[in-house]
Formats: structure tokens, sequence, C-alpha cells
């Protein structure tokens, strides 16, 4: 345990859905057996429906109605939330949690747009059809308060959407209000859902890949969307010592910047990548060396790929550690891909594994960075670099570290 200024935030839990599971235990199982959740859309009404994969979680909003307590006529984006945070408060197991100052805050890009999109279709053919209650929660933050009240928390609630680096900065966010003694617990991450704004959207830009995501890989091609949710449970040093349980592991540093080189590129040297990541270890305490894993942002685009790795070179080189970017299972989920790959980040401390890089064959020329290509198990994994790169340069690497 490593900090530089104030008391430790302790991770006391952790909570997922994805494309690749509905909870953490069948996440890390589909890492274990090398199983992606990309595949055409079943339940995202699109013309690229059979042309264009994606990474959709595997069930419709009835089931993920069912399982958090909300409407299925509210958006997508919440029913992902509800259940992944409901997940991790469950798995903090927090006695008492009411008597606490608890704070929700979650990161999201699309809010209720599902639903927007859904009504404007019969709107647009007639003012008079369509249902209005399909509008009324479109905005990002909305989606947070649903949630907020669903789960019970409302000492602290707020919204925060950065692009990809969202659900990153909602959990050092968190970690700083507890630093300053402001609240006790947060529930912090992200969540977005596949929408027809995003998916048009990115295939405007080409650069979503018509087969399965190689992220890292010298011959890749582009992105897969993808929609889940993430959040981690962050209490503090008073929390934890009262805790029955051990934390899982501390989050030691974290560091957000902005290059605003480009509204949806990253600069070709990685100048706010590498910013980030030496400003998360100066935080820490630690060095570079110091680093096991690297969580990469690793979308599988030309330019993010190559701006992450110019900039891990530029701070690791020559020794560099394992590296793995596991959008390669659960696509990009834009503003949920920071909290879902924390929790993986904590988890891989947790249970001392590193996780596969799907598809990687061939090392970019210009780098020659060599991810993981195999699950490991009972590997010393003792400080875990997790980066979360947007659009407009915001950049944010997160470090957690073992108890």
């Amino acid at each position: 345990m490593n900090n530089k200024t104030g008391s430790a935030v302790f991770i006391a839990g952790a909570g997922a859905i994805t494309a690749i599971g509905n909870n953490i235990e069948e996440c890390m199982q589909a890492f274990e057996h090398g199983q992606p959740g990309m595949g055409y859309a079943r339940y995202l009404n699109t013309a690229h429906s059979q042309t264009i994969p994606v990474a959709e979680v595997k069930l419709n909003n009835e089931e993920l109605a069912a399982r958090s307590g909300l409407s299925p006529q509210i958006s997508r984006t919440a029913l992902l939330s509800a259940v992944a945070a409901q997940e991790a408060l469950a798995n903090a197991g927090i006695e008492n949690l009411q008597a606490l100052r608890t704070g929700f805050i979650s990161a999201n890009t699309v809010g209720g747009m599902d639903k927007t999109e859904q009504f404007f279709a019969p709107f647009l053919a007639d003012h008079t059809k369509g249902k209005l209650r399909g509008v009324v929660n479109h905005e990002c933050g909305r989606v947070t308060e649903l949630v907020a009240d669903t789960i019970g928390i409302r000492n602290y609630v707020s919204t925060i959407s950065t692009a990809c680096s969202s659900s990153a900065n909602a959990i050092f966010f968190g970690a700083r209000l507890i630093k300053h003694g402001m609240l006790d617990v947060v529930v912090a991450g992200g969540t977005d859902a596949l929408s027809k704004f995003t998916l048009n959207g990115f295939n405007t830009l080409m650069i979503l890949d018509g087969q399965f995501c190689k992220p890292f890989d010298e011959n890749r091609k582009g992105l897969n969307l993808g929609e889940g949710a993430g959040y981690v449970v962050l209490v503090s040093e008073r929390v934890a010592a009262a805790q029955k349980t051990k934390p899982f592991c501390t989050l030691s540093g974290y560091c957000n910047t902005n290059d605003a080189f480009h509204q949806t590129a990253s600069s070709p040297d990685g100048k706010g990548s590498f910013l980030a990541m030496t400003g998360a270890l100066e935080k820490s305490g630690l060095q570079p060396h110091d680093i096991d894993y690297i969580n990469l942002h690793g979308t599988g685009t030309q330019n993010n790929d190559n701006a992450e790795g110019t900039a891990i070179k530029r701070l690791f080189e020559p020794v560099y550690p394992k590296m793995s970017s596991t959008k390669s299972f659960t696509g990009h989920t834009l503003g949920a891909s920071g909290g879902i790959e924390a929790v993986f980040s904590v988890l891989a401390v947790k249970h001392g594994v590193i996780y596969p890089n799907l598809r990687f064959e061939t090392p970019m020329a210009e780098l020659q960075l060599h991810p993981e290509t195999s699950f490991l198990k009972n590997v010393a994994v003792n400080h875990v670099l997790s980066n979360s790169f947007g659009f407009g340069g915001n950049c944010t690497s997160l470090i957690f570290s073992k108890v």
C-alpha cells in the first residue's frame, strides 16, 4: 500500500455485466476459456445488424428488468447500470450502509438514447404517435438518478461524461471525495448501452472493424462497439477496517490529462496517454518497473493503439510489464469501459491473473509490443495500471495495488 498524500482508499466490492458475462464470475470464466462476446446484433434494431459485429449483453430488457428491479420501459443504459451496481454492493457486503455517508458516481455517454430512438420513428411519421415516457429519461444524469434511487443512495449522486475516460474519472473522483473526508463509501464506475446513434457515428468515422477486433496487432482494422456496466465500491480506511472480509485492493494512483489534440483522435506521440500514466505513477509513489500488468485502452484502431503504444514505449522501455486489451473480449463499451476494466484490473490483483489479448498475431512494426495471448493464473500481480483514453484527448490512468 503506497499513497503519497492522504489516507488509503480501498476497493471493497466489484460488479460487472458485459457481453461475456452477466456477473464477474461469468466474465472470469469467459476470460479463462477464451470466449469473446462479439456477434451480430440481436436486440439493437439497426440496418447493420448482419454486417457489423457488436458486443451485446446477452439479456433482453425484460430479463435485465427482472434482475434489477427497474421497469423494462427504462433505458437499457439504466438497466445495465443497476445490475452491475447491485452486484458490486452485494459483493462488498457492507453492514449498516445507510448509517454511512454514501455516494453514487456513475458515468455514461448515451443516456436514454435507445428509448429516444424508439420514440422518434413513430413520432416523425405521425406527431400524435410515440410514447413520451421513452424520452423523459433521455439525459445522462437521469440514468444515474434512477439507479441511485434503486440502490438506495441519496447522500451524493453525480454523473460524469467525458467520452471513453468517463467511468475511470468517476472512480478517481469518488476516491478524492473519500480522501477529503466528504464520503465514507462510493459506488463508482459507469454504464453504456448500444444505440443506433453511436453505431452509425463510429461507422461514419470509418473506425469499426467488420470482423472481430485485433487490438495492438499490426493488421488491426478498427474497433467493435460493446455495451455493459462496471462498478467498484470504494471505502475509507475506517470502513475497510470494520469489514469482516479483506478488501480486494487499494486504488493507489490516478491521473487525468487532456492534450486537446483532436476531437476524435489521440495525439500521435501519445502525449496525453504518457502524462496520464506518469501522473498516476507519481500519485501512487510507484516506479514503472513496479507495474505488473497494464490493462490497455487498446481499442483496435490505427490511431489509438499507435498513440498508446508510443506512450508505453516511452515510459517502460526496455522492460515492459505484461499487457493486454480486454476489449478483444467485451468490445469498446465507451463510457462504461473504464469502470468495466477497473473491475477486471481489481480482479487481476485479487486473483493473480493476466487476461489474454485475443487474435493478436503480429506486433506493430514501429513498436514491437507483445500483449499476452494466454490466460495466466497464479501470477504475482501487485500493481495494475488501467488506461482509459477518450475523444478530445481526455486521458485517465488508474493504478490498483495489492493490500
